[in-house]
């Protein structure tokens, strides 16, 4: 029983085991049923969309059997698919054609061989459809053995279409081959830019403006045509005409084959291909409106100029233009400027008093308004109420604008009043004058003559009451001259001043002794006017005056045969006696002792000295006198003064001074080497006197731009300010009238002697710190 019951057990287990597995096949069983159901479903649905999709796959083996949809099939226009590639041309002008087929082999061949991928074109003939095909090596899961899997796609409508675009294309082509032939030849400067806002066309006038070599080597440049504006370059511009959408046109000004020219650029968004642009001259425009514009701005200042009011309104009876003197006329406000109506204007002038009272002002108005449309121009007198009065012009104009002319005749009509007085004044004027005058007209007629014109002359007032002429006046001249014929140049007088129109003058003499001056003058309004005075009693003085003067050339000629005389008077015994002395001194009469050997040499030491005072109060003499000789030539300074300085190193050196001659030694002077050798000289001497023992001496020499400086200067005892003084006068004639010698003659000396040559010295002195001579020569 026990047994029983473990085999019942086992028997039991072993049937829920299998009831478990037979469980677990029927559920994996209908896992795979469903699975495959859904592949199934999956399969249909690919072959489906397959079916449906633009493209037909096509498995191409290597034996050159084919796998496709039947769909391929009707597309190539044959009733079934073939089963080898080269069925694919059924003849008949069914299928494709033998040429590309064998085309078509020939990529799957190499695909199969290569496993490169290709693509081409087919269409079918007679038919309208095309065809690209794309070929690459088949997924051994697709096919395996190396087959090809080709996908063709359908693409007739598209190349309809691109039979379409390619018309428009080359219809373009050919519209943009003439455009580009309209800007190359166009005379303006054109380019294109792209939207980097650089240049990536340019016709020829933009070559030849920018001068360039050609259109690509402008645009690989990037020449600009257009220069920078407010700190814009032309690029940028463009940029912003691209970024707004909009055109930019303005005005610019840049540079031409070489010349300035005004230039209108515009710059045309053209969407988001770039930006086209172009340039017009208008240089000759701007010329033009500028030589307008400063026409009328020069016509208008002439018109301020003008003291006659003018001016312009418009066609519509509006204010274009008003002088100052129009503006002052009618006291027009500060801000009536271009623009003022015409109605307004009148309206504002009556109520400013500057048009006439009138009873009805709007009709007085209404008439003026029509001076607009007049054909003729109006003119009339317009009294006002403060008494001025006005002459107004109004001018229409062919373009319907009005030219309104207002001159104040005020002052005309107030000269006019006043003239007779005025001829009245002149006339008494005229009578009051001192001098004899009249009046000639150019015609010869005497018009006007004073009082004193008749007498003066000696003829009775009824003799010019018929107005004579100036032949006529001459005829009754002629008797009263001392010397008649002296009439006739009365008579040219009176000619040059009213013919001629040139002042001219002349004396005459009358037979009652008296001397008459006679002036021809030419007066503004074409006539002449001869003016006589008596100078009888000046004519008088002047010959005492000659007298006078004869007198004194006759003592400056005594003068100067006295300054002669004296020459030779002082020097020829000096002379006498300095030759007698050397010659004692040779021996000549015999040996002399010792002390006449000191005689000799006092004589002679005397004589050099006399002979140096004589000679320069000879040359003070003459200089002063205007009689001293110079004779000028060309000399080097420094070896001209180092000379004079060796003349005196004895006397510098017996002294123990020190001596130091500055200066350069290219200065060249032109003066007399005698003269101012020895005005340098006696300041030389003076320094070396007026210098103790073992004091310094200063010569400096200097060239400057306006002439040579020489400076001497001691450290010696110096002078006062009246020492100076006095040194400088000189010899002066005393009280007694006796000449007095002050100071000696070497200072007053040189100085004559520079100023002969054109020159200056000045003298400076302090006492007891030294002297400064300074000579300047030009």
């Amino acid at each position: 029983m026990e047994f029983s019951s473990t085999l019942l057990v086992m028997v039991g287990l072993l049937l829920a085991a299998w009831t478990a597995a037979a469980a677990w096949l029927m559920i994996a069983a209908a896992a795979k049923a469903r699975g495959a159901d859904n592949a199934r479903k999956a399969a249909r649905r690919m072959a489906r969309i397959i079916d449906e999709a633009p493209a037909i796959p096509l498995v191409v083996r290597v034996d050159g059997r084919i796998e496709g949809s039947e769909r391929l099939a009707g597309w190539l226009g044959l009733p079934k698919l073939p089963q080898y590639l080269s069925e694919l041309h059924a003849g008949q002008g069914n299928g494709l054609t033998k040429q590309q087929v064998t085309e078509l082999a020939e990529h799957v061949n190499r695909t199969q061989k290569t496993a490169a991928p290709f693509s081409m074109a087919l269409s079918v003939p007679g038919s309208e459809r095309s065809f690209a095909v794309r070929g690459t090596l088949a997924d051994p899961q697709v096919s395996p053995g190396g087959a090809a899997l080709l996908w063709i796609f359908d693409f007739s409508d598209s190349e309809s279409e691109l039979s379409r675009l390619r018309s428009e294309a080359a219809r373009a082509r050919s519209d943009f081959a003439a455009l580009v032939g309209l800007i190359e030849a166009a005379p303006m400067p054109m380019w294109f830019r792209g939207p980097d806002a650089k240049l990536r066309l340019v016709n020829a006038a933009y070559v030849a403006a920018v001068a360039g070599d050609s259109a690509d080597a402008v645009v690989e440049a990037q020449t600009e045509l257009i220069e920078s504006v407010d700190g814009l370059t032309a690029a940028q511009i463009a940029s912003q005409a691209a970024e707004q959408r909009r055109p930019i046109e303005r005005i610019v000004a840049t540079t031409i084959s070489g010349q300035r020219r005004s230039m209108r650029v515009s710059d045309l968004p053209l969407g988001d291909e770039g930006v086209a642009g172009y340039a017009v001259d208008i240089e000759e425009m701007e010329e033009q409106g500028r030589a307008f514009r400063a026409y009328r701005d020069a016509q208008r200042q002439m018109l301020d100029q003008l003291g006659v009011g003018i001016a312009q309104f418009d066609p519509d009876r509006r204010l274009a233009f008003a002088n100052q003197a129009f503006r002052r006329t009618f006291t027009m406000r500060s801000g009536a400027g271009p623009g003022l109506e015409f109605e307004r204007f009148m309206r504002e002038s009556r109520e400013a008093g500057r048009t006439p009272e009138v009873r009805d002002f709007p009709a007085w108005r209404s008439e003026r308004i029509e001076w607009f449309a007049a054909d003729e121009p109006a003119e009339e007198n317009w009294p006002l109420a403060d008494g001025t009065h006005l002459r107004i012009v109004a001018q229409p104009m062919p373009d319907g604008s009005l030219v309104l002319i207002a001159e104040d005749r005020t002052e005309q009509l107030a000269l006019s009043a006043t003239r007779d007085t005025l001829l009245r004044t002149r006339t008494a004027t005229f009578d009051s004058l001192f001098e004899a005058l009249a009046v000639f007209a150019p015609d010869g007629h005497m018009q006007l003559w004073n009082r004193r014109f008749a007498g003066a002359w000696g003829l009775e007032g009824e003799q010019l009451d018929e107005h004579p002429t100036a032949e006529e006046f001459v005829v009754m001249l002629a008797p009263l001259l001392t010397k008649p014929k002296q009439a006739q140049a009365i008579g040219e007088v009176v000619r040059g001043a009213t013919l001629d129109r040139k002042q001219t003058a002349g004396r005459v003499a009358l037979k009652d002794g008296r001397t008459l001056e006679i002036a021809g003058v030419p007066l503004p309004d074409g006539n002449g006017l001869l003016t006589v005075l008596d100078i009888t009693d000046s004519q008088m003085a002047e010959d005492a005056l000659r007298e006078r003067n004869q007198a004194l050339e006759a003592a400056d000629e005594v003068k100067t045969r006295f300054l002669a005389n004296m020459s030779y008077e002082f020097r020829t015994p000096l002379t006498s006696i300095g030759g007698f002395a050397e010659l004692l001194e040779a021996g000549v009469a015999g040996e002399l002792s010792e002390q006449g050997k000191e005689y000799v040499a006092a004589i002679l030491e005397s004589v050099q000295r006399l002979t140096t005072q004589v000679e320069n109060v000879l040359d003070l003499s003459q200089s002063e006198a205007g009689l001293l000789p110079i004779s000028k030539e060309r000399i080097e300074l420094l070896p001209f003064v180092t000379q004079i300085v060796r003349e005196r190193e004895q006397a510098i050196t017996g002294k123990g001074l020190s001596l130091d001659l500055r200066g350069g030694g290219t200065a060249k002077i032109s003066a007399d080497e005698r003269q101012l050798g020895r005005a340098i000289g006696q300041l030389l001497d003076n320094a070396i006197d007026a210098t103790p023992n073992g004091g310094k001496i200063l010569v400096d020499l200097s060239r400057k731009r306006d002439g040579v400086h020489i400076v001497i200067s001691d450290n010696g005892r110096g002078m006062s300010r009246e020492e100076l003084s006095r040194a400088l006068d000189g010899l002066r004639t005393g009280a007694d009238g006796k000449l007095e010698r002050r100071q000696g003659l070497g200072i007053p000396l040189a100085r004559q002697l520079i100023e002969a040559h054109g020159g200056t010295l000045e003298m400076l002195s302090q006492k007891g710190a030294g002297t400064t001579a300074t000579i300047f020569v030009p």
